[in-house]
Parts: C-alpha cells; structure tokens; sequence
C-alpha cells in the first residue's frame, strides 16, 4: 500500500512474507501506516502461504521514529486523540494474534512506538547500531500503549528505566542483554544473513508446532484488546495538553534548525 509519503509493502517467497514499512521523516508512523501494518499483518496471519515472517523497515538509518508529531499536534480532542493511539494498539494486537512467528530486523535506532513494534516480535535481531528510547515522557505523555509489549520482553524495572528516563539511548548492547534483541550484528550485511538464515529454518518448521509455542509465548495478554485500548484514551487525552503541544512544536523547531 503506497501513499503520497510512505508506504507498507508486503511479498511471499517459499514460505516467507516480508513486511516492509517506510516514511521519510525517519520511518515514522502516521495513522495511515499504522493502519496498512494492522491489516496487512492480519491478512498475512492467516495466509496458508506462510510459515513465517520477517518485519523490516526500509532505508539504512532509523529503524523507526515512532509517533507522528506532525499528526499528534493535529490532535483537537479525546476521540481523535483515542483513534490516533489506538493505531499502535491495533498493530501490536495483530502482532500478538498473528498464527505466524514474527522476525523483526532492526538495522538502525528506535524510538517510542518503534520500540513497542520490536517488543512485539517474537524474535528480533539487530545491528549494533539499533539503540532504543522511549521519549514520550520528553513530551508530556508516556509509552502507555507500548508500555504492556515492551514491559513483556524486558520487565518492569528495565521498561520504568526506558520511560522514566525519557531523553536517553540505551545501547543495542543494553537491549540484548535484557532480552530485547536476541541477537547482534555489527552490520547490515550480517544482519540480513542471519535474518534469513532464521527465517529459512522456520519456513522448514511444522506451521502447528510453531503456532502452539506462540500461543505459550503470548499467554496471559487475552485482554490485551481492552487493555491497550484503555491505554490509548489515556495517551489521548494527554496530548492535548499545552505542556504536549509546546514540547512538541519545540523539538519539531530544534529538529528543522539542526
């Protein structure tokens, strides 16, 4: 699905679909993106097809930039705030549901919504170079809707680290040490051999036995639908507040200048 900026794109090849999502301010993720990687994560989910699935960002910087700032200061109420979050809830829920395991590969940075989508994953492997950040304190909301995903794959105390401590990279080091990454790779060559290397093995896997171990994998997030939705209303109406919208607009004038 190709847009006036950015785009999802999606092919099969012996067994494996290969997700890719593209925006040019840093593989951001407005509304629209957020909705084509929903539908096109279902979709694929229950495509006999597939056996498994790798989910990458394209260009060679940024793995992902997380929320659009352009579209949360566009955010004039509680309902438009609530459907702008719900867009990663209904990424990570298709993520969560999806009968296929899922590779993420992260070549670059990640920040907010970019970290929940590699807390999803079931298996994500990365380059030296993808560290990690959770910024939305930075701007007067907090990783709710990611919270959940990525408290899941690192624990509570590394995630309040992540949130709390809103301005500052964690090294992909950080991040494979607390169960993040999986593996490492010092560069982008490595990083798609091993990705494929991965992904080769589990096309050649039993669909059934790979089902039922991410069923084990996900337990306990049933309520996931709800819960994040919750979270959603709450990130919507925190944008909305002054202290949002001038911490944004700042770091949007800071971003041009630099």
């Amino acid at each position: 699905m190709q847009h006036a900026e950015g785009y999802v794109r999606s092919e099969i090849d012996h067994g494996i679909a290969t997700i890719e999502f593209f925006h040019p301010s840093s593989n951001a993720l407005p509304a629209i993106i957020l909705e084509d990687l929903a539908k096109t994560i279902n979709d694929i989910g229950i495509d006999d097809r597939v056996k498994v699935i790798i989910l990458r960002s394209a260009g060679d910087k940024a793995f992902c930039a997380g929320a659009s700032f352009d579209e949360l200061v566009a955010i004039s109420n509680d309902a438009e705030g609530k459907k702008f979050f719900s867009g990663f809830a209904h990424v990570i829920n298709a993520m969560r549901k999806c009968h296929k395991l899922i590779i993420g590969r992260v070549h670059g940075k990640a920040v907010g919504g970019g970290v929940g989508l590699i807390a999803a994953t079931d298996y994500a492997i990365a380059t030296d170079s993808a560290a990690v950040k959770l910024s939305e304190l930075a701007v007067g909301i907090g990783p709710f809707v990611v919270g959940p995903a990525v408290e899941r794959k690192v624990g509570v105390s590394c995630f309040s680290q992540l949130a709390i401590d809103a301005t500052e990279w964690r090294s992909a080091e950080w991040g494979k040490k607390h169960g993040l990454y999986a593996e490492l790779h010092s560069n982008v060559e490595e990083l798609d051999d091993a990705v494929k290397s991965l992904a080769d093995r589990l096309a050649h896997s039993s669909p059934e036995a790979m089902w039922e171990l991410k069923k084990i994998f996900w337990q306990g997030t049933d309520h996931w639908d709800t819960l994040l939705s919750d979270r959603a209303a709450i990130s919507g109406r925190l944008v909305l507040s002054s202290f949002t919208k001038n911490a944004i607009n700042a770091f949007k004038a800071k971003s041009v200048k630099s």
